[in-house]
């Protein structure tokens, strides 16, 4: 019999993904969407007929429950959160609602609902915040963004459920992990995007913050991978996801400019009112640990990465030109 799985935050990047990789392993797929006027199902569109979508929010525990009553899951994996950094500063209460307590809300529902489900809760490379890298599994936390704050909560909440009710209950901590599409707000698609319009003619400059920042950047496709084959485990852990690399903004921005043929420096200017109030200035991921308990390692290099961005925004411009202009004629 096929396995089922729920996905809170299959709208996004990541859910999009793992909802794709899932369908091929033959697993009935629910998503969990919030009720609005309007939903982006942008990212899941050409999954229409193989997904089926719940009505749920992880501000409301009784929708939450009522979800697994009606997909019954084999495993839930908990991708939905406030998940931009920049925003948890100006939204800090919300931020904890939904990325902190959210993750007690499901693990609360799966509890009464039915306790044997394998739980999977995206934590963040975010949580190390200052701490020196490399970062592993024995890293201490020291988070410097209620983003982080609130990812930390939601980690040690499923650690607690874990050790406290004996579920199968797990955490990734994903270190940053990108993708055609990820939103326009993260510095990765902001560089991607803007490198594609300047080449194109559409776009004179582009600014950035911290170009100075180094973060470890691998694809999404990659680490959803990861966050399966974690459930599929005969115990449940904790891992750290992550490429091994670190490179700065400065690397990345370079790097994207080159897929085009241009020099960043004469494109780019640094606006300091896009600075964090608190900045993390250092990640660097350690794997070791994934690679040996499950046999997990990235197929898609820093590099590899850049120019799959770079090269799906040109295609999109390009796309979106010849309909603006055969509307036109």
């Amino acid at each position: 019999m096929a396995k089922s799985a729920l996905i809170t935050g299959i709208t996004g990047q990541d859910g999009s993904y793992l909802a794709e990789f899932l369908l091929s392993r033959g697993y009935k797929v629910y998503g969990l969407v919030r009720r609005s006027s309007s939903i982006n199902n942008e990212r899941i569109s050409h999954l229409t007929g193989d997904i089926t979508l719940l009505p749920g929010d992880l501000l409301d525990q009784t929708s939450l429950a009522s979800a697994i009553r009606q997909s019954q899951p084999d495993e839930v994996y908990n991708l939905a959160a406030q998940s931009f950094v920049a925003t948890s500063w100006n939204q800090p209460e919300l931020t904890g609602q939904f990325t902190a307590l959210g993750v007690t809300r499901l693990l609360e529902a799966i509890r009464t609902e039915n306790p044997k489900i394998r739980f999977y809760q995206a934590s963040s490379s975010e949580m190390f915040g200052s701490t020196p890298p490399p970062q592993n599994e024995q890293t201490p936390f020291h988070p410097r963004s209620p983003y982080g704050v609130s990812k930390l909560y939601g980690h040690f909440a499923t650690i607690n459920y874990r050790e406290s009710y004996g579920m199968f209950a797990c955490s990734g901590i994903l270190f940053n992990h990108e993708s055609p599409r990820r939103g326009l707000e993260f510095v990765t698609r902001k560089v991607s995007d803007a490198v594609a319009q300047i080449k194109l003619g559409l776009l004179d400059k582009m600014t950035i913050g911290n170009l100075d920042a180094r973060r470890d950047w691998g694809f999404a496709g990659d680490y959803v991978r990861a966050m399966w084959m974690m459930l599929q485990q005969d115990r449940p852990d904790d891992y750290v996801i992550a490429t091994g690399v670190s490179k700065s903004v400065r690397e990345l921005v370079d790097t994207a400019f080159r897929v085009v043929d241009l020099d960043y420096r004469d494109y780019v200017t640094v606006d300091p009112s896009l600075l964090r109030p608190a900045e993390v200035d250092y990640l660097c991921g350690d794997s070791s640990y994934a690679k040996e308990k499950l046999n997990w390692s990235p197929d898609t290099d820093f590099e590899q990465l850049v120019q799959m961005m770079v090269e799906e925004d040109l295609e999109r411009h390009r796309r979106h030109s010849y309909a603006r202009e055969a509307g036109v004629r």
